[in-house]
């Protein structure tokens, strides 16, 4: 959530700042909400101060007659106070609604754009995969390898579901592990996260729980949803705390699982593991002093190109375009990992950091103590160490062998304790 006064103060460039980033927000009504709470506020101060003068006064020795006109004159002040209190709840209530749908401001250096094919390529570390033979994808080398079983996961789950099996199993589970050793010898505090979050955690986060564009799962007679991401839990883990400024920054690593609607995502692009309704996930998150929080975003992004450098698989950094963002960010870096059976051999997403600078800070009240004694907002940010889903297709499909075997990723082997994956007899 953005700042009223900073709304109002940065009106022209707020508006753009909401079609740069193609969202439907109304600039001008936050500003003339916020006006009218503060002309409220002031008149209810003005009545405040009255109803205590009279009560002062009441309290004196008063001739009958002006006795009987400041009980009256009381019997009033309440009673233009309760309707002010009223009229303020409603006013906050609304102007609450409408400054939520006001996306954080945007990177001066973040591409501008609508999406995914205006986001800027900024390094490239390693050259797609060769072969000298057909490479299959990774929804074709789970059914030979016996595997990925999406068929049954469809009858049985629906659509965008499906089993690992066998080696796919503990691949899973040595992705997961491996992560974590290296967050861990980085200093992240790890954790398990719950699968379940209330509304008001995922609202503060950015996250949009109800209507039909919503990615989210809600539960029916609950005020509480699925998480999409360990974000939301981790990001909600300090909700109201204010912080010794000694104790920023705080590194978080958490591992959930993840559930994701995926409302119209069809094609080529969501193609088996690529884009489906649940997987698992560990998650960086970093809450940071302002001034920190540019430096902190570029040590997430070091941390997800190691891992990914580290298992050998080729990748690409892409500056994130407006359109693209998410309201919630300020600047985002995606990881792009070449995925030889996407379309012939394509670039596809594996993980991506964000800063949302106070954005999400303001909507859960988290706050630092300052060195003037002054309570103010910190920075939040997020990264994906690894998506295991996606980071399963990027192994299969660049590892694959001509005979129909996989090579695990020598990194990967011990964590494993195997070195590939065989066709069965």
């Amino acid at each position: 959530m953005l700042d009223y006064r900073f709304i109002k103060e940065n009106l022209a460039e707020v508006k753009q700042n909401i079609v740069d980033r193609y969202m439907d927000a109304d600039a001008d009504l936050v500003v003339s909400l916020y006006d009218e709470r503060m002309k409220t506020l002031k008149a209810l101060e003005d009545e405040r101060k009255k109803r205590n003068d009279n009560a002062l006064a009441m309290k004196g020795k008063l001739p009958p007659e002006e006795r009987t006109q400041a009980i009256e004159e009381g019997r009033q002040l309440k009673e233009s106070i309760a309707r002010m209190e009223a009229s303020l709840e409603d006013i906050e209530k609304r102007l609450r609604e409408e400054g939520m749908r006001i996306p954080n401001m945007a990177h001066p250096d973040a591409p501008r754009g609508k999406e995914d094919k205006d986001n800027l390529e900024v390094k490239r570390v390693g050259a797609p995969t060769v072969f000298d033979f057909e490479p299959k994808d990774h929804v074709q080398l789970g059914q030979s390898l016996d595997l990925i079983d999406f068929d049954t996961a469809t009858r049985v789950s629906g659509t965008k579901f499906y089993y690992l099996k066998n080696e796919a199993v503990i691949l899973e589970m040595a992705l997961t592990r491996y992560a974590l050793d290296v967050l861990l010898k980085k200093g992240f505090a790890i954790f398990e996260t719950p699968d379940v979050a209330k509304t008001e955690i995922l609202e503060g986060i950015g996250f949009n729980p109800r209507g039909a564009e919503s990615n989210i799962y809600t539960l029916e007679g609950e005020d509480a949803c699925l998480i999409g991401t360990a974000e939301i839990t981790l990001g909600g883990y300090y909700s109201g705390t204010v912080f010794d400024k000694s104790q920023l920054p705080l590194k978080l690593a958490g591992v959930s699982h993840c559930f994701r609607r995926e409302a119209g995502a069809a094609g080529q692009f969501s193609k088996g593991l690529y884009r489906v309704h649940q997987f698992t996930k560990i998650e960086m998150f970093a809450y940071t002093l302002p001034e920190d929080s540019d430096a902190m975003h570029e040590y997430l992004r070091s941390v997800e190109e190691e891992i990914f450098s580290s298992l050998d698989i080729p990748y690409r950094v892409v500056d994130t375009c407006t359109g693209d963002l998410g309201a919630p960010a300020y600047r985002k870096w995606d990881l792009e990992a070449w995925m030889p059976g996407r379309n012939g051999g394509e670039w596809g997403e594996v993980t991506s950091t964000s800063n949302c600078t106070d954005f999400q800070a303001r909507r859960l009240n988290i706050r630092y103590k300052d060195d003037d004694g002054k309570n103010k907002y910190v920075h939040m940010l997020n990264g994906t160490a690894i998506a295991c889903s996606r980071a399963i297709i990027a192994i299969m499909e660049n590892f694959q062998r001509a005979d129909g075997s996989i090579a695990i990723p020598p990194a990967l082997a011990p964590y494993c304790g195997f070195s590939e994956i065989k066709p069965k007899n």
